[in-house]
């Protein structure tokens, strides 16, 4: 009795609440991004990353009261180093983006700070692992255009180490120039 108690609250909530509660967000915004810029300690290492992303209201993921400029985005990247190393990385990441008070009515400035993993087929001395973690923050500015595209640009800086599970932790920190588009 139970279990058939469960699994009709269950069935309710996924038939009735939460497209409910779907209905008053925004729908989520797919975008793409190039990025390119440099490590800047330990050494100096070219990067250059294609981005793909999607952003959802902050609510829609995180069900509690949130601001309403506060936005959660996922982000795969796929980057090359641009020094003559001929090496690669990729990195999943989860970031909380908010908008700040538009500037006109078609710019939009924004910050965005979140954590991800990132694995590198390179290492730079005393680094101990391939697989990182993957902090960053950084700003930017978006500018609308019609049927709610975007194109944006902004400046992140990144760090990645291994957060001392590995008794090698030197970790690169790095600056990076961000053009994309937001649909």
């Amino acid at each position: 009795m139970k279990r058939t108690l469960a699994s009709l609250v269950l069935l309710f909530c996924i038939l009735h609440v939460l497209p409910a509660a779907a209905a008053e967000h925004p729908p989520p915004r797919y975008g793409f991004a190039t990025l390119h810029g440099s490590s800047y300690d330990p050494e100096r290492i070219g990067l250059s990353i294609l981005q793909a992303f999607v952003l959802y209201d902050y609510e829609q993921i995180f069900w509690h009261r949130a601001p309403e400029s506060l936005r959660l985005k996922f982000e795969g990247n796929l980057g090359v180093t641009t020094d003559g190393r001929a090496r690669s990385f990729g990195s999943l990441n989860m970031l909380a983006l908010y908008y700040l008070e538009p500037l006109g009515k078609r710019w939009r400035p924004y910050g965005e700070a979140g954590i991800g993993l990132i694995y590198t087929d390179f290492h730079v001395e005393d680094q101990g692992l391939h697989l990182n973690f993957n902090p960053q923050f950084g700003a930017g500015i978006e500018y609308q255009l019609d049927n709610h595209q975007a194109l944006f640009g902004g400046l992140r800086l990144h760090h990645l180490s291994n957060g001392n599970l590995y008794k090698d932790n030197r970790g690169i920190n790095s600056w990076l120039l961000m053009l994309g588009c937001k649909f």
